[in-house]
């Protein structure tokens, strides 16, 4: 990482960055912490942290000098005197990452001269190595084996935080480190709400169950959801459901290096228009999902970038009918070559439980 993050710096002019935010912080380093800075110049690579994560830090990391603060200096005191041993004139800061009193501390405090980042490491992150891509497909497989067993607790009465507090269990179980972010489980009329809040209602005949959620392996998220259908399904909830699923599938089809967001987006959402249903999904088509779970790129109608060889992008279309029902079905593609590749393998037809 530290050889692609000086091609980076060198391309947009600088001498050294800091990496403050947790993210970018473990993308450099490989190592979680909540606490540290990342100092990486064309002739130094150091992680400073304080006492809490020292010793881990040095027998994890790799490739970076790791060192602690010496009792009473700031990390702007040790980094400045790298700054002056590597002659630093500019330094970027995650101007994305910092407030603007962190960024401004910084900017008083160092003796170079600060300037933003401007999404430097965001265009890094999007593009997966394959050890990133296993990471990955490991998080989503333990995903798939919760839905695989979870489906068993699926029945009138069992509540939705019930069901969120059992997909919690089975992924951490299953060696999750932690949730991508807290499940959202929803059914019946709360399955109309995209991100609604599993509650203590409980599940009833007929109710669609919609379950978005994923964990985490090495730092990397998964993200997939399904619904599903308890008792039976009406023929309008079959026919939205289709109508989700096809969507999905010509997205998924139209999903390609060099295709724009907005390109995959529309190949989805002209045929929930088609269906009368244009009004019901008010999302994009997907997001990059790596270390966080909502990255760029994004396919939705106001990406109009191409999207890149190597990256990941959830496929998620829904149908939501305020008040009634809703529908999301969600995979994780890789965009590789001139197509892609599907890295969810949990079935996905209509599941009447």
């Amino acid at each position: 990482m530290i050889a692609k993050i000086r091609n980076a710096m060198q391309k947009i002019g600088v001498d050294a960055v800091l990496l403050t935010s947790e993210i970018n912080r473990r993308y450099a380093t490989g190592f979680h912490s909540t606490a540290g800075v990342a100092y990486i110049s064309q002739k130094h690579a150091v992680f400073f942290t304080d006492f809490r994560y020292i010793e881990a830090a040095k027998a994890e990391i790799q490739n970076f000098d790791v060192r602690e603060p010496g009792k009473g200096m700031s990390y702007s005191a040790v980094i400045n005197q790298l700054l002056a041993d590597d002659h630093v004139k500019t330094v970027a800061l995650e101007d994305d990452a910092l407030t603007h009193a962190e960024y401004l501390r910084w900017q008083d405090n160092l003796i170079a001269r600060a300037v933003p980042m401007r999404g430097m490491m965001d265009g890094l992150r999007r593009i997966k190595t394959e050890a990133e891509l296993s990471h990955i497909v490991a998080a989503q497989r333990i995903a798939e084996r919760a839905f695989d067993e979870i489906l068993d607790d699926i029945r009138p009465g069992v509540t939705e935080k019930q069901i969120a507090a059992k997909l919690t269990y089975l992924m951490l179980l299953y060696g999750g480190e932690n949730m991508s972010f807290d499940p959202i489980v929803v059914a019946g009329a709360n399955s109309s709400k995209p991100h609604g809040v599993p509650g203590d209602n409980p599940i009833a005949e007929g109710d669609f169950v919609t379950m978005d959620f994923g964990c985490i392996v090495h730092g990397y998220c998964s993200d997939m959801t399904r619904t599903v259908a308890v008792g039976y399904a009406t023929d309008e909830m079959a026919a939205v459901y289709d109508t989700v699923l096809r969507a999905q599938r010509a997205g998924i089809a139209a999903a390609k290096p060099g295709a724009t967001g907005r390109e995959v987006d529309q190949a989805a959402r002209s045929l929930i228009e088609a269906a009368g249903y244009g009004d019901c999904f008010g999302h994009g088509f997907g997001h990059g999902v790596g270390l966080f779970i909502h990255e760029d790129p994004r396919a939705s109608q106001s990406w109009d970038q191409p999207l890149e060889d190597g990256v990941v992008l959830t496929a998620e279309p829904g149908i939501y009918l305020p008040g009634r029902f809703g529908v999301r079905i969600e995979d994780m593609l890789y965009l590789t070559g001139d197509t892609c590749r599907n890295l969810t393998e949990a079935p996905k037809e209509l599941l009447i439980l």
